[in-house]
């Protein structure tokens, strides 16, 4: 069978959650997953973001661990800025939030999905990485992700694979940077 349009764009890479509760869905995935260890970018922001069009200063913490090949991101918003995180909160919504593909070139993953009928939801930059969020219109757990990584961040998420490669099950939480 044919792959679709938006499934020939990449491989799904990422599966991310927007937990009511952090910290308890930080405890499911290390203690009963057995999930990490996950490493904290705390209180992000994204250049040129936009959450529906319109301009955002969303304020978000992401922690990231790898399931054997599969990036598991939980994310926290830390302020009332307009962002699918918020919506996704504000409607008490739970589970999976959205999926993630790497793609070599976000303007015609951004044309592929448009033409697909996906709604663009959200979009932005951030050191290494460009992305944009599309809702492909199939209920619960149908928004995608769409990022263009630069090769330190590739880097950067292979450290974090190689980590839980070895994880002993300490130090569940990493910080990085500052």
């Amino acid at each position: 069978m044919a792959k679709g349009p938006i499934s020939a764009l990449g491989e799904v890479m990422q599966l991310a959650y927007v937990p009511a509760d952090f910290d308890a869905a930080l405890r499911y995935w290390t203690e009963t997953m057995g999930v990490g260890p996950f490493f904290l970018f705390d209180h992000m922001t994204m250049e040129d973001f936009k959450y529906k069009g319109q301009p955002t200063d969303a304020v978000f913490s992401v922690a990231i661990a790898y399931w054997n090949d599969i990036q598991i991101e939980l994310i926290q918003q830390h302020n009332d800025s307009p962002s699918i995180y918020k919506q996704w909160r504000d409607a008490g919504l739970d589970g999976l939030h959205h999926t993630c593909i790497v793609v070599p070139d976000l303007k015609k993953a951004r044309a592929v999905c448009l033409e697909a009928g996906a709604t663009i939801l959200q979009e932005g930059r951030a050191p290494g990485v460009e992305a944009l969020y599309v809702d492909t219109g199939g209920g619960p757990g149908s928004i995608l992700e769409l990022i263009e990584i630069a090769e330190e961040t590739r880097g950067a998420f292979d450290t974090i694979r190689n980590a839980a490669r070895d994880w002993d099950g300490t130090n569940p939480l990493r910080p990085i940077g500052g």
